[in-house]
């Protein structure tokens, strides 16, 4: 029985050893870790917000008939810009005309009917003066010759209406702008209650509506307040394929309420949409700016300012916020709570929380923990990347 025992004792002692190099290494003592640092500069940085939005046209109107006809004719070509006045259908005149000079022949008619009974009315005066007529005759005479003014004055309103329905015969554009597709051919009949026969949306300007969250207003607010307001800032927007205009915008409108179902407030700006260079001016695609484009919205301080901008691979979060490591003069690692304003991947801007001079842990942030004493040295250069906001 001993002799089963021994051997199972030398084999826990074996292992003991093994394990005591492994042990021994794990125990600290060994040298601080190295980090790369930055050092906290002012510098001026363009200001820059987010915002997901859409591009409108100014104007927009729907072309409708106004009278009931036979849509003869098409005057423009589907997707092209049009001048303001120019035309666009022609409903058929015919019948039309018709009603016009039907109107003029009763205004004729009436004309004649009041000459008459002014005749009669002069005559009847004359008799009445003279004993020889009766003050019924009289009164019936200025009766006829009131009812043949009345008359009249009906048929020439007729005439005005047969004439405003024949103008209505040929419709033109109401605004310029480009218009889209038309929802009739001609030989159609055409109402007031026909769907729009098309739709014109004005070009230039061009307007870019979105939302904010209430609470990001306000940071706005309090930002640009004492800059000028909405003159501090500029409008730029970014493209679906990552490309910005080339055009500038401005505010233009603030909502006067807060959506109760999102807590967002309206904006809206004016952005000019020139002709492309090298397009055909009132061509399909002539312009960079279609209403309802998808757009990202970016609102810039229009002048710099001097801010503290970090790497963003400084910056780390935890339930307290967003925070960064600072190496001070014993080298020593502390925590700092920071407020972070825009960002970007490769950039962050440092509202509060760090001062010009801080030396920030940019490399190596998880090998150390509050108040360990660091090896620390520059940081590697940046990759090539947009800083948070743009530079001034």
């Amino acid at each position: 029985m001993r002799l089963q025992v021994a051997p199972l004792v030398m084999g826990f002692a074996l292992l003991a050893l093994a394990q005591a190099p492994v042990a021994h290494a794990q125990m600290p003592g060994g040298p601080p870790p190295a980090v790369g640092i930055v050092e906290a500069t002012r510098r001026p940085v363009t200001e820059s917000t987010e915002f997901i939005g859409r591009v409108e046209a100014i104007n927009r109107v729907d072309i409708r008939a106004r009278i009931t006809g036979f849509l003869e004719a098409r005057h423009f070509t589907e997707g092209t810009e049009v001048e303001e006045g120019a035309p666009l259908y022609r409903i058929e005149h015919a019948p039309f005309e018709a009603q016009l000079d039907q109107a003029r022949a009763n205004v004729a008619s009436a004309e004649a009917s009041l000459a008459n009974a002014r005749v009669a009315l002069t005559r009847a005066r004359d008799l009445r003066s003279t004993g020889a007529g009766t003050q019924v005759a009289l009164d019936n005479a200025v009766a006829s010759e009131r009812t043949s003014s009345a008359q009249l004055l009906g048929a020439q309103a007729a005439v005005r209406i047969a004439e405003i329905n024949l103008a209505y015969a040929d419709i033109t554009a109401p605004i310029a702008g480009a218009i889209g597709r038309s929802t009739y051919t001609p030989g159609n009949v055409v109402s007031p209650q026909s769907e729009p026969l098309a739709t014109i949306v004005s070009q230039d300007p061009m307007r870019i509506a979105f939302t904010i969250p209430q609470r990001t207003a306000i940071e706005l607010r309090n930002r640009y307040e004492g800059r000028g307001g909405t003159s501090a800032v500029v409008v730029r927007i970014r493209r679906v394929d990552g490309s910005v205009y080339d055009q500038v915008g401005h505010i233009d409108f603030i909502d006067t309420s807060v959506s109760r179902d999102t807590d967002s407030l309206l904006i809206r700006a004016s952005i000019p949409n020139p002709i492309r260079q090298g397009a055909q001016p009132g061509q399909p695609g002539a312009r960079s700016l279609i209403d309802g484009q998808f757009v990202t919205v970016l609102l810039e301080g229009a002048e710099p300012v001097q801010a503290i901008v970090i790497p963003r691979a400084a910056v780390a979060q935890d339930q307290q916020g967003f925070f960064v490591y600072v190496v001070d003069n014993e080298n020593k690692a502390q925590r700092r709570n920071i407020r972070m304003g825009s960002s970007t991947a490769e950039a962050a801007t440092i509202e509060s929380g760090l001062q010009p001079g801080d030396r920030v842990v940019t490399e190596g942030i998880q090998r150390i923990r509050p108040g360990q004493v660091v090896n620390p040295a520059p940081a590697s250069a940046p990759r090539p990347g947009a800083p948070a906001g743009r530079p001034g």
